[in-house]
């Protein structure tokens, strides 16, 4: 775990839960993709790049994850480095309460404020900021996150951040989280028909075949929604969908997976709504969900 791995003549990434993307612009100065989960990753991090005679000048976050920015305040207090975001992820970036609190929809209870969804504060600028490296191409991979972004380095290496799961990762937790499932299913169109000497996606092996993933991840898309269509032929609420769903797919209920999986049901409710295959109504003071 956190070895490093080589993968183009400027590009590197580092073997973690989420993987770091590593630009080395020259000799001596390098740019992360992405910091880690917390401030052991961080650690870890500068550990690499003062053996390989680095110097960090700057993070850029795919997107405002807790996974993803959890290294950022602890390499920012010990290298004084910028941190480059994207929109809406500018402001989870650095207030990052507002993760929690968006997927409880509520004052986050202290068992939602751990590092698994609260990352500390760092101070993050917008990509447009006139310090960006302009040799780095970036694109707009929605759905997952808000603003989420990828990356592509001078040797045609492109970083995916979380747009695409691995096999084993959608076995396992089966409902993978989106926050948009139209712009979602718009990013994997777009990532369908990239080209690239390799592909690096955070939570999934490192290829130069992107295909292949990107056909399993839209055909668990619409396996949800099938399911989802399939559980509301009753009217339902939405605590007793979400329950169907976790026996559905065999999940363990935890204060993290209520949050996780229910915001993303909520979203796949929210599609097939204005897709007209859904219908909400007010009865007994229960909002309830019911297909067409």
């Amino acid at each position: 775990m956190y070895e490093l791995e080589q993968i183009g003549k400027q590009s590197y990434y580092i073997n973690c839960p989420a993987k770091i993307g590593v630009y080395k612009q020259n000799d001596k100065d390098v740019y992360l993709i992405d910091s880690g989960n917390d401030k052991e990753a961080g650690k870890k991090v500068l550990k690499l790049a003062t053996q390989n005679n680095w110097e960090i000048k700057a993070i850029i976050n795919t997107h405002s994850n807790a996974d993803h920015i959890g290294g950022n305040h602890y390499l920012q207090q010990q290298t004084g480095c910028p941190i480059f975001t994207n929109g809406i992820e500018t402001a989870f970036t650095n207030y990052p309460v507002l993760e929690p609190s968006f997927l409880y929809g509520g004052y986050p209870c202290k068992e939602l404020r751990s590092k698994f969804l609260l990352a500390k504060e760092s101070r993050a600028v917008e990509l447009t900021d006139y310090e960006f490296p302009e040799e780095l191409g970036v694109m707009p991979l929605p759905g997952h996150f808000f603003d989420m972004i990828g990356v592509r380095t001078p040797d045609n290496t492109v970083f995916l951040a979380d747009c695409i799961s691995s096999q084993a990762t959608l076995e396992k937790y089966q409902v993978s989280f989106i926050y948009d499932v139209a712009r979602y299913l718009e990013t994997l169109d777009k990532v369908e028909n990239m080209q690239a000497d390799v592909f690096v996606p955070a939570h999934a092996e490192v290829t130069s075949d992107i295909r292949g993933l990107v056909a399993l991840n839209r055909a668990k898309v619409y396996e949800i929604a099938d399911g989802l269509l399939e559980i509301c032929k009753k009217p339902l609420d939405g605590d007793s969908i979400l329950q169907k769903v976790f026996e559905k797919y065999n999940l363990t209920m935890t204060i993290e997976q209520y949050v996780l999986v229910g915001s993303t049901v909520r979203s796949y409710l929210s599609w097939l709504k204005d897709g007209g295959k859904l219908t909400f109504y007010c009865r007994k003071n229960k909002l309830l969900w019911e297909s067409i």
